[in-house]
C-alpha cells in the first residue's frame, strides 16, 4: 500500500521470519483448512479496500482483517453518529462527531498483525478514480447509487473486482463484479473423490471396486494410474466424467488404449472454471439473481427495484425516510414504479413489500450485518483468492419474519431517541427494544460462535434492562490458533478464560453490560447439575448453543426440553452452517434427529492392509496412544491400584498383552537415560517397518492368489515392501527423533535438548538384529474371515501358566516407590511436543511401505486432530441468522411458519431454508374420551405421593400403569406378587426412588423423573410422556 492511501496504524509486529510470504500456521490453522495455502498466499499479495464503517462495513473489515490480507485500507470521514452504535461495534460514546475511519481503523488492526490496516486518505472515492488502481478489491457499503454507478463502472474497465453491500433494516443486498474471464481454481472447496478401479470395458464404462460409490458428478474429470492393460491412460490429461449410476462412470472413447487386466485408481482433478461478469451498470437494468429464498422467488425483483428507488429518494431528498413514515413510503413507492419501467424485465411491485423497505431504511441491525457482511466478505476472498464460486451477480435478503406481532409498529414509537439502539428502534419500535433489554438468556460456549453471539447481543441491547440478563459458560482456555476467528480475543489473552475474556470485551462494547452478565468456567453436563440446577434453568428466557460437540449439545437439548426453554442451536464446518429452533410444544428439538456415524476403517484394514493416507494416519495414531499413553496408564494403576493384577486376572480381554506391556515399561525397556529412549525408537521402527512387513509377506507372497484363484495382492490389497532403515533419511529419522523424545517424557528423562548429531551417534553405535519370519504366526486375510488368533469363544482367559510367569517377572509395586510414568495428552495445536511430529513420520513411513502418497504434517494434523475447519465469514452469518430467530422468540410467535431453520454453503454459494419439523404428536383414550398429547413436550406433573396414590391418579385418567422405572431402577409391574408391593405401595415415590436405586436423592434436585407404561381405555399399549413428581424442598 503506498503511503499515499494514508497512515499505517501502529500495532504490534508479526514474526519477522513470517514476513516473507510464509503462513502462520499456528495462528490460521483452522482457516487453512478451509481455503488451503494456495489461496491464502494469493490473499496476501492483495490490498482491499472497503468504503463505509458502520455495522456492515466494519463486519466485512472485521472478516477481511482476520482472514489475512497484504494490506486493507477503510475509507469513511463521516462523522459519528450515536445510532451508529447500533451495529458498529468498534465505536464508543465518547467517538460521536470523530471520523468513523479515523477512530475504526486501529482497532479493526488489532485483529491481525499479519493485515495492515490504514485509512484511505481523500475526500471522496470518485473525484479521482485512478487511485483505485492500487487496490486488487474496492468494496463498497453506504455508498450513493451514483458513487456505485461511476466506481464500479471505472473498476470493470481497469480489472478491479467489486463487491458492493447494503443493508436497509432487515433487508440486504450483495452486488459482485469480477470482470470478464474470471477463473476459480476449485468452485467448491470439497477433496476430490478418489477410489479404485475395479474394471474399464472397451466402450469406456469404469466400474468402482466393490460397488463402492464413486461419489462424482457429471462434469467432474479424473486422472487415472497403476492401471494394467491400458497403461496409456496412467497419468494422462484428465478424462471427463459421464456418471452413470452409483458406481459407474464413463469415460468416453478409450479405442487404443489397450485392454484392462487389472488394479488401477481414479483421482478426481479440480479444473478451472472462467467466469465473465457484466458491468453495474447492466446488471441494474437487466439483473441475474442469486436466490436466497426458495419460498420468496419473486423477491429479489422486488427488492432490486425498491433499493434503488430508496437511493432515489436519498438523492432528491438528503436522507433517508423516517422509520415508518407513510409520506416517505409513498414517495419511495413512486420512485419504485419509475425505476420498474426502465427495467428490461418488467415486473408487478408489491406495494406492501416497497413501503415496508421505505419504513425500515433507517434501520441498523447487528444481525443483518453480520449476515450480509460474512457474505460479502467471503466475495472479497472469492475474488483474491480464486477458491469458491461467486455470487453471479445480485444477492438480495430479507427476514421479515422477524418483525414483531406482540407490539404495534407507528412513527411514533419508531422515532430515534439519541440512544445507541436507534437504529433498532426504527425497525422494531420502543415497546420491542424494552423487550429485548428485558431477555435474560444462557450463553454455552464461547469459541468463535460464541464470540460472535455475545457482539450481536451487546449491540442489540440483549439483557441490559433492569429484569434482563446474560450468562455465558466455557470451560476453555484460550489458544493462539482461535484468533484467527474469535475476534474477541487478542494475543495478550492467550491461556486465559473465554467466557471471562469474552465478557469483559463485549461490556466494554457496551457498557450496558455491566452488572447484567455473569461469567463461569463449568462444562453444562450430568456432573454440573448442581450449578445449573433447577433454580437455574427456570428463570431462563431462552437458551443459545455454541457448542462444537455432539455430547454437550444433546444435553443442552434435553434441560431445554425438560424445562421447556426455547434454544437456538446452530454450527459450522468450513463454508458451510446450519441453524435450528427448538420451541416448545412446537417443533422436534436437536436431539430427534442424529447425524450419521462417524467414518471407522476396519481393523483389519489398519493392521494389514491400508490403501489410502487416511488408513495409516489412523493406524499412527493408535500407535501413538498405545504406546504413549495407554500403556503407561496401564503400568501406573499396576503401581497405584492394590490387587491390580487379580483385577486385571478377572476382565475377560487382552490380559496377556497387557501385563506384557507393564513388564517392558517396568523392567526390559526402562530406559536409564536418553540414549535408551533413542534406542526403544530405533527399534520400533524396525519391528513396525521391516519386521512386520516381512512376516506379512512370508504369510502372504507377492505372488500368492486366493481360493477363487486371483492375486491375493490386488484390488483394495497393496503389496508392500520393507523399509530399510536410513538415518540420512529424514521421515526415518523424524520418526526415531519423535519417538525417543515421547518416550524420554513418560519417564522424565533428561536430555531432550540434546541435537541430531548426538542421535546419529547413538544409532551407528547400535546393533540391530536380523529378522527372520515365524512359520507359526497366523495372519487374518480379511475383515469377513475369522480371527486366527482370536480365543475360543468360551476359552476364558489366556494360559494360566504364562500369565503367572509374566507376573513373577514384575517388580513389587512397593519397590518402586514414588515412580511414576506421566502418560502423554495428545494435543495437536503444540508445535514443539512432538505428537503429530511423530503421527505423521509413522503415517508416512506406512505409506512408504505400501506404495501410498504421503501427507505433510498439515495434513495430517487436520486428520489425527480430527479438526474442524473454520472461517471467521461464515461464523458471523450463521451466528446472524441465529439473532434473527431469537427476535422471533422474544415476539412470542407461536406460528411455526414463521421461523426458519437453515443450511448455507457460502462456497457454492448456497442458501436453504425451511421451517423447523413440528413436533411428534400422539393421543390415548380417556375415561372422557380422546386426549391430544406432544410425545416431545408434554409431561406429567405430581407431588410426592405414595405408590399407591400414583397408580390412582392414572386410573382416573383412565390408564392402567404396567411399569414405572427411574433411571435404571425398576420400582413397580404389574405382574410383581403383592409380597413384594406391600412395602412398596404406601411409600413416597422420592423414598421408593431411594430405597430401589440405594442412592439418596441429591439435595439440589427439586424433582425425580419417572418413565411409565400403560395401557389405555382400548386395553392396548399407548405411548404416554414422562411424569414429573415434584419435591418439596
Amino acid at each position: 500500500m503506498s503511503e499515499s492511501q494514508g497512515s499505517k496504524m501502529e500495532i504490534d509486529g508479526p514474526d519477522r521470519e513470517l514476513q516473507d510470504g510464509a503462513i502462520d500456521e499456528s495462528l490460521y490453522s483452522r482457516q487453512l483448512y478451509v481455503l488451503g495455502h494456495d489461496a491464502m498466499r494469493r490473499m496476501k499479495a492483495s490490498n482491499v479496500l472497503i468504503a463505509g464503517l458502520k455495522g456492515l462495513g466494519v463486519e466485512i473489515a472485521k472478516d477481511i482483517a482476520l482472514a489475512g490480507v497484504k494490506s486493507l485500507a477503510l475509507f469513511d470521514p463521516t462523522p459519528t453518529a450515536i445510532s451508529d452504535l447500533s451495529s458498529q461495534f468498534f465505536l464508543q460514546p465518547e467517538d460521536v462527531g470523530k471520523a468513523r475511519a479515523e477512530v475504526t481503523a486501529p482497532r479493526v488492526g488489532e485483529l491481525n498483525a499479519y493485515t495492515p490496516v490504514s485509512v484511505h486518505d481523500a475526500p471522496d472515492l470518485t473525484s479521482d478514480l485512478n487511485r483505485l488502481r492500487d487496490f486488487q478489491v474496492v468494496v463498497l457499503t453506504a455508498t450513493p447509487l451514483k458513487d456505485q454507478i461511476a466506481i464500479a463502472d471505472y473498476c470493470h474497465e481497469n480489472g478491479i473486482f467489486v463487491v458492493v453491500a447494503d443493508v436497509f433494516g432487515l433487508f440486504g443486498a450483495v452486488f459482485t463484479d469480477f470482470g470478464k474471464g474470471f477463473t476459480v481454481l476449485d468452485s467448491t472447496g470439497e477433496d476430490p473423490v478418489g477410489g479404485i478401479v475395479a474394471g474399464i470395458d472397451p466402450d469406456g464404462m469404469v466400474t468402482a471396486l466393490d460397488e463402492t460409490r464413486h461419489g462424482l458428478e457429471d462434469g467432474d474429470y479424473v486422472t487415472f494410474s497403476e492401471l494394467e492393460g491400458m497403461e496409456d491412460l496412467n497419468g494422462s490429461e484428465p478424462r471427463k466424467v459421464t456418471v452413470k449410476g452409483p458406481c459407474f462412470f464413463s469415460i468416453g472413447d478409450v479405442s487404443g488404449l489397450g485392454t484392462y487386466k487389472r488394479g488401477g485408481l481414479f483421482t478426481q482433478v479440480k479444473m478451472a472454471q472462467k467466469i465473465d461478469f457484466e458491468s453495474f451498470s447492466d446488471q441494474l437494468r437487466k439483473p441475474e439473481f442469486l436466490i436466497s429464498d426458495f419460498a420468496k422467488f419473486d423477491r429479489p425483483q422486488q427488492l432490486h427495484v425498491g433499493f434503488q428507488a430508496l437511493h432515489a429518494f436519498v438523492g432528491e431528498h438528503g436522507r433517508l425516510p423516517h422509520p415508518h413514515a407513510d409520506d416517505d413510503a409513498a414517495a419511495v413507492l413512486e420512485y419504485a414504479r419509475a425505476v420498474a419501467d426502465r427495467q428490461e424485465d418488467k415486473i408487478e411491485l408489491d406495494n406492501k413489500l416497497i413501503r415496508e423497505l421505505s419504513y425500515q431504511a433507517r434501520g441498523d441491525l447487528s444481525p443483518m450485518a453480520a449476515v450480509i457482511g460474512g457474505l460479502a466478505a467471503q466475495e472479497v476472498l472469492k475474488a483474491i483468492s480464486a477458491k469458491f464460486n461467486p455470487i453471479k451477480q445480485w444477492f438480495y435478503f430479507d427476514s421479515l419474519e422477524s418483525l414483531p406481532q406482540s407490539v404495534v409498529r407507528t412513527q411514533e414509537t419508531c422515532q430515534p431517541l439519541n440512544s445507541r439502539y436507534d437504529g433498532q428502534i426504527a425497525v422494531f419500535g420502543r415497546e420491542f427494544q424494552d423487550k429485548i433489554i428485558n431477555v435474560r438468556q444462557f450463553l454455552v460456549g464461547a469459541g468463535a460462535i460464541g464470540c460472535e453471539m455475545l457482539k450481536n447481543w451487546a449491540m442489540v441491547g440483549l439483557g441490559t434492562g433492569p429484569r434482563g440478563h446474560v450468562t455465558v459458560t466455557d470451560m476453555d482456555a484460550i489458544e493462539k490458533s482461535n484468533l484467527n476467528r474469535q475476534f474477541l480475543f487478542r494475543p495478550g489473552d492467550v491461556g486465559k478464560l473465554k467466557s471471562e475474556c469474552a465478557a469483559a470485551t463485549v461490556q466494554r462494547m457496551n457498557p450496558d453490560l455491566r452488572g447484567r452478565i455473569t461469567t463461569l468456567r463449568d462444562e453444562v453436563g450430568e456432573e454440573t447439575e448442581h450449578v445449573f440446577n433447577e433454580t437455574f434453568w427456570e428463570a431462563l428466557d431462552g437458551v443459545t448453543n455454541a457448542l462444537d460437540n455432539v455430547k454437550a449439545r444433546t444435553y443442552v437439548d434435553r434441560r431445554c426440553v425438560f424445562f421447556n426453554k426455547p434454544l437456538l442451536e446452530s454450527g459450522t464446518l468450513g463454508t458451510k452452517g446450519n441453524t435450528q429452533v427448538v420451541l416448545p410444544r412446537l417443533t422436534e428439538s436437536y436431539s430427534s434427529s442424529q447425524d450419521p456415524p462417524e467414518k471407522s476403517f476396519p481393523a483389519c484394514t489398519l493392521r494389514n492392509f491400508p490403501n489410502r493416507i487416511e488408513h495409516t494416519i489412523a493406524w499412527s495414531r493408535d500407535l501413538f496412544e498405545q504406546y504413549f499413553t495407554q500403556q503407561p496408564e496401564a503400568a501406573n494403576l499396576y503401581l497405584d491400584q492394590p490387587n491390580y493384577v487379580e483385577h486385571t486376572l478377572k476382565q475377560s480381554g487382552n490380559e496377556k498383552a497387557t501385563l506384557e506391556s507393564i513388564r517392558d515399561l517396568l523392567v526390559n525397556d526402562r530406559p536409564l537415560g536418553f540414549d535408551d529412549c533413542i534406542t526403544w525408537a530405533r527399534h520400533q521402527f524396525e519391528s513396525h517397518y521391516n519386521n512386520k512387513i516381512q512376516q506379512l509377506l512370508y504369510n502372504f507372497p507377492k505372488d500368492s492368489t486366493t481360493s477363487t484363484g486371483t492375486l491375493f495382492w490386488s484390488g483394495p490389497k497393496r503389496a508392500p515392501d520393507p523399509l530399510r532403515f536410513d538415518h540420512g533419511n529424514p521421515s526415518h529419522f523424524d520418526f526415531v527423533k519423535a519417538a525417543a523424545n515421547l518416550r524420554a517424557f513418560n519417564y522424565n528423562v533428561g536430555g531432550t535438548e540434546i541435537g541430531d548429531d548426538e542421535f546419529r551417534r547413538v544409532l551407528d553405535s547400535m546393533a540391530v538384529p536380523e529378522f527372520s519370519p515365524n512359520p507359526s504366526v497366523k495372519i487374518q486375510a480379511d475383515e469377513s474371515e475369522p480371527d486366527p488368533n482370536a480365543k475360543p469363544a468360551g476359552s476364558g482367559f489366556d494360559d494360566g501358566a504364562e500369565l503367572e510367569k509374566i507376573v513373577s517377572s514384575l517388580p513389587a509395586p512397593q519397590s518402586l516407590s514414588g515412580f511414576r510414568l506421566r502418560p502423554v495428552e495428545f494435543e495437536k495445536d503444540d508445535d514443539s511436543n512432538h505428537h503429530i511430529d511423530f503421527i505423521t513420520a509413522a503415517s508416512n513411513l506406512r505409506a512408504e511401505n505400501y506404495g501410498i502418497p504421503l501427507a505433510d504434517k498439515h495434513r495430517t494434523k487436520f486428520i489425527a486432530g480430527k479438526i474442524i475447519p473454520a472461517i471467521a465469514t461464515t461464523t458471523a452469518l450463521v451466528t446472524g441468522l441465529v439473532v434473527l430467530e431469537l427476535y422471533k422468540i422474544i415476539d412470542g410467535k407461536t406460528d411455526i411458519e414463521q421461523y426458519k431453520n437453515g443450511f448455507v454453503n457460502i462456497a457454492l454459494p448456497f442458501f436453504g431454508f425451511s421451517e423447523p419439523i413440528a413436533s411428534p404428536k400422539g393421543k390415548y383414550l380417556s375415561k372422557n374420551g380422546e386426549v391430544s398429547i406432544d410425545k416431545l413436550w408434554d409431561r406429567f406433573e405430581l407431588e410426592d405421593i405414595p405408590l399407591r396414590d400414583f397408580l390412582k391418579e392414572f386410573e382416573e385418567k383412565g390408564l392402567t400403569i404396567n411399569m414405572i422405572s427411574s433411571g435404571v431402577s425398576l420400582l413397580y409391574a404389574s405382574f410383581y406378587p403383592r409380597s413384594k408391593l406391600k412395602d412398596r405401595l404406601p411409600q413416597k415415590m422420592s423414598e421408593l426412588v431411594a430405597t430401589i436405586s440405594r442412592k439418596p436423592i441429591p439435595d439440589h434436585q427439586k424433582n425425580v423423573i419417572f418413565e411409565v407404561t400403560a395401557e389405555d381405555q382400548t386395553e392396548e399399549d399407548v405411548e404416554i410422556p414422562y411424569v414429573m413428581v415434584k419435591l418439596k424442598r
